[in-house]
């Protein structure tokens, strides 16, 4: 890689990093009534400076809802001395920082709760209060029962305390545990007396934080190490995958192994598990909860509320932060992401010499995080040929060949090397069954004059939403996808769209509604509206289908710009931007002239197009504007600076979030610099000089 790009931490990027100084016991369990009030000391300064700062700091408290939201605090260690953001321990609080929290809260009207309350809560038997807090301290570290212990008997406050069993067995039998490229030993960890004390004090709950999960395994050919909980693992002996059942049963084995340690250690057996990394999926929920464990927490941000128990979001406390910082985020209200996004093809990366594929992943990753952009939509179907439809694909799979078994190092790539979110590109409906006779029978079907009907012959062949093998057939591929590969999104491809005299599929015998109901109107009376409602539908139950394995991924879909200029194009594209708004995330407005064969100068077309979107509720917040890098008409990619120029226009009119396509990051096509300086991220998108 190039030596722009920060060092690839291979496991360690899956876990917190800690640094190797090992913890000072300063405060114990039994510590004095001297040591517990010079800490009540400390918190009560700190809350004083808090209150002394100007009123545009003070933060607003939370308004009480019918379901009474609440939200979740993650901690890891907790030393004497952290520095403020460039500790080596990213993850660490300073014991007055923590104590000045636990002040806060006290003072300012939050109520810590126990699981036994969230519980009752869900469970109908009680209401949590208002500004209900769940306090969680991960890892099992020593500072646990040294530093935050007392803090909980000072205020009474009950918490969380989230337990490896694994690493607790072998550092007391004498080993080490590889924390971050330190080895700790017992010294760094709590011992079951001391986690027999917590438990038995009423104010401590343990949780599973799994036997041997926290850690990496084995992901791809190509040797990544990923988080074990949501991994299929690469087996290289015999060249596979794990089964789905393989995980499960290693799954089954750990936690129930790391729930009978505890009980038989402590007499307390885990009533929740705290998945390591944050990461889970719908399998490793309910084997949890099949083994008591029915409460689970992850490390998304945002509000919980008593409909659920599992995958419960925990703010993440890093870079041991002050008071003011812990006030302003512990209410965890939404905030606008703003989206900066390149597309990229992976026909570009793969070559069939890996070394030269190696070069071209470098160029890459170099690229993306010299941009400092925020998301990449990555190809995961083979189309080498711009046909649009796809043959084969970038991923193991169960109906289609595989180009190369690519995406998923390409994806991990970019997320722990060049800092972005990555979206799976991939089609709705644009695939080709290898068996031409069962690509036929489930094809989208136009009418013919006849009264008959037959496949439909537009640019690219399709299958169609309203025949159930074909919507299964299409499911299984992006569960495929799903299951192989960690992804923060989908980018529904371009190709979901019926014309005006397509689908007579929903004519056929078999056909029914996507989701399996029955078709609300007669197959021959399909309006524009009804058409754009069922592609809505199909990609909402493909969604459905990649969240059993990634259940925070966020959705966006390819839009035509025609389409909101001109309310009559759904007839010809089956597609609004009220209806995508609705449904997605993010709508992907291809905002680009030459697409639409627009003659005039582009950016008053652009410019028009910014307005119409803005004449939408909601339409500026959440469109992504997708700019084109490249003249497909002429052949000829478009000077960098004619991009930033349009970029910049775009946000002066109200634009928000932006994107383009193409990319060519192995030519530096367009230009890099000039391009930073319109898509980055960055509040000042300009290099220091040098």
């Amino acid at each position: 890689m190039g030596s722009s790009l920060a060092p690839c931490p291979g496991a360690a990027a899956l876990r917190p990093q800690h640094s190797k100084l090992r913890v000072t016991a300063t405060v114990t369990a039994n510590a004095t009534t001297h040591a517990i009030a010079s800490l009540i000391a400390l918190a009560l300064a700190a809350v004083v400076a808090l209150l002394a700062w100007p009123a545009t700091t003070a933060v607003a408290q939370p308004t009480t809802q019918p379901l009474h939201p609440w939200v979740a605090v993650a901690w890891h260690d907790v030393r004497d001395e952290v520095r403020r953001e460039i500790d080596a321990d990213t993850f660490a609080v300073s014991t007055r920082e923590l104590a000045a929290q636990f002040e806060w809260l006290r003072g300012n009207g939050w109520q810590p709760v126990s699981l036994q309350q969230l519980i009752d809560a869900h469970e109908g038997r009680a209401e949590l209060p208002a500004q209900a807090v769940l306090l969680s301290f991960d890892d099992g570290l020593a500072s646990l029962y040294t530093h935050v212990f007392p803090l909980l008997q000072a205020y009474e406050f009950p918490a969380v305390a989230a337990i490896t069993t694994g690493w607790i067995e072998s550092v007391l039998a004498g080993g080490t545990v590889d924390y971050e490229g330190s080895a700790r030993g017992a010294e760094g960890f709590v011992t079951w007396a001391q986690l027999r004390e917590m438990a038995d004090s009423g104010l401590v709950e343990l949780a599973s934080h799994t036997h041997d999960l926290h850690r990496g395994i084995l992901g791809n050919p190509q040797g990544n190490e990923q988080p074990a909980v949501t991994t299929h693992a690469y087996l290289p002996a015999p060249g596979r995958y794990e089964t789905p059942d393989e995980r499960a049963r290693r799954l089954r084995e750990d936690l129930a192994l790391s729930a009978a340690t505890l009980e038989r250690e402590t007499g307390q057996r885990p009533r929740a598990i705290v998945w390591p990394y944050g990461e889970y999926d719908a399998d490793a929920e309910a084997i949890a909860a099949e083994l008591g464990m029915r409460v689970s927490l992850g490390l998304t941000t945002g509000v919980n509320d008593a409909r659920s128990l599992q995958g419960l979001n925990r703010l993440l406390i890093t870079g041991n932060p002050d008071l003011g910082r812990f006030a302003l985020n512990l209410p965890q209200r939404p905030t606008r992401r703003i989206e900066r996004v390149a597309q990229v093809d992976l026909d570009y990366v793969f070559d069939t010499d890996p070394r030269q594929q190696a070069r071209n992943l470098d160029a890459l990753i170099d690229r993306i995080h010299a941009l400092e952009i925020t998301s990449v939509y990555l190809q995961a179907f083979a189309d080498p040929d711009g046909e649009g439809t796809a043959r084969e694909l970038y991923f193991p799979n169960r109906h289609l060949p595989v180009r190369a078994d690519l995406f998923n190092r390409v994806a991990w790539q970019l997320r722990t090397r060049a800092n972005v979110e990555v979206y799976a590109w991939l089609p709705v409906l644009a695939f080709a069954p290898t068996e031409h006779a069962r690509a036929e029978a489930l094809a989208v079907r136009r009418h013919l004059p006849d009264g008959g009907s037959a496949p439909a012959d537009f640019d690219h062949a399709r299958l169609s939403p309203f025949l159930p093998e074909a919507r299964q057939w299409i499911g299984e591929l992006y569960e495929d996808l799903a299951r192989h590969a960690h992804i923060a999104g989908i980018l529904f491809h371009d190709d979901a769209f019926l014309a005006a005299d397509e689908d007579a599929a929903a004519c056929l015998p078999e056909a029914d509604w996507p989701g399996g109901r029955p078709l609300p109107v007669d197959c021959h009376a399909l309006q524009p509206a009804d058409k754009t409602q069922a592609l809505v539908d199909f990609t909402l139950e493909l969604a459905a289908r990649v969240r059993h394995y990634r259940p925070a991924i966020r959705t966006a879909r390819s839009l035509y710009a025609r389409a909101v200029f001109d309310p009559d194009a759904e007839a010809r594209f089956s597609q609004t931007l009220p209806a995508f708004l609705a449904a997605y995330d993010h709508p992907v407005l291809m905002a680009m002239p030459g697409l639409e064969d627009v003659d005039d100068p582009p950016l008053p077309w652009l410019l028009g197009l910014v307005e119409a979107v803005a004449a939408t509720p909601g339409g500026l917040e959440r469109t992504v504007f997708q700019l084109q890098a490249q003249d497909w008409r002429e052949a000829r990619w478009l000077e960098a600076d004619t991009l930033q120029q349009q970029m910049r226009a775009l946000v002066r009119a109200g634009a928000l979030n932006l994107a383009y396509y193409p990319d060519d990051f192995v030519r530096d096509r367009p230009a890099r610099e000039p391009l930073f300086q319109g898509i980055s991220n960055r509040s000042f998108p300009y290099r220091e000089s040098r």
